[in-house]
């Protein structure tokens, strides 16, 4: 089981990540209630796409643009589509 905790709060868990570069990417469904809020955040890359963020909220404190996930990733990279990874700070193991 993979899970990813900031700020003392486990904020998803799942046995169905994808690593891909390093990062687990979740399924959407594994990630806790309420953890996640919409940023108006982007990045791009150049074989999987457009990049979308989240900030996380977790133990009281927020976490801004802590999350990704790629909605229409592209083709190389369709494993991804809809999962959710982290990075600033959220341990992943």
């Amino acid at each position: 089981m993979v899970k990813a905790v900031w700020n003392g709060v486990t904020i998803a868990e799942s046995d169905e990540t994808v690593v891909v570069e390093g990062n687990h990417y979740f399924p959407r469904g594994s990630v806790a209630d309420g953890v996640l809020i919409d940023s108006a955040t982007t990045s791009n890359c150049p074989w999987k796409g457009t990049a979308h963020y989240h900030s996380i909220s977790a133990g009281g404190a927020e976490n801004r643009d802590a999350a990704w996930y790629y909605p229409e990733p592209k083709s190389a990279a369709s494993e991804i589509k809809d999962r959710i990874a982290f990075w600033k700070g959220v341990t992943v193991g």
